[in-house]
């Protein structure tokens, strides 16, 4: 419901809208036969509402694990994952269900 400005709640003053999606200084690392393999390192994005992204790029530069972690598949390394202003890595098993089934929706190649 607009305030006396006509903004939305949750809608900062500036008239731009919040992002639905946000990740900071995300990283994620995993561990193959005792070496490390860096998928993500500091990857930033922040997607307003109402806005539709494509993600693209060469094979094996980390679009399927930032979109593992987008869909709340997996968690970073390390990074904050904002979903509508609420950090992922804190909400229950059931939570993230809920997450993925009324939030999250993405088509696979």
């Amino acid at each position: 419901m607009p305030d006396a400005g006509g903004r939305d709640a949750g809608e900062p003053a500036t008239g731009a809208p919040h992002p639905v999606i946000e990740l900071s200084d995300v990283h994620k690392t995993y561990g193959m036969d005792g070496t490390a393999v860096h998928a993500l390192r500091g990857v930033s994005l922040a997607v307003p509402t109402g806005d539709y992204v494509a993600i693209m790029g060469a094979s094996g530069s980390g679009k399927s694990t930032m979109m593992n972690i987008i869909g709340c598949l997996d968690v970073p390394s390390a990074g904050r994952y904002l979903l509508d202003g609420i950090e992922v890595e804190h909400l229950s098993d059931r939570q993230l269900a809920l997450v993925r089934n009324r939030k999250i929706g993405f088509v696979f190649q």
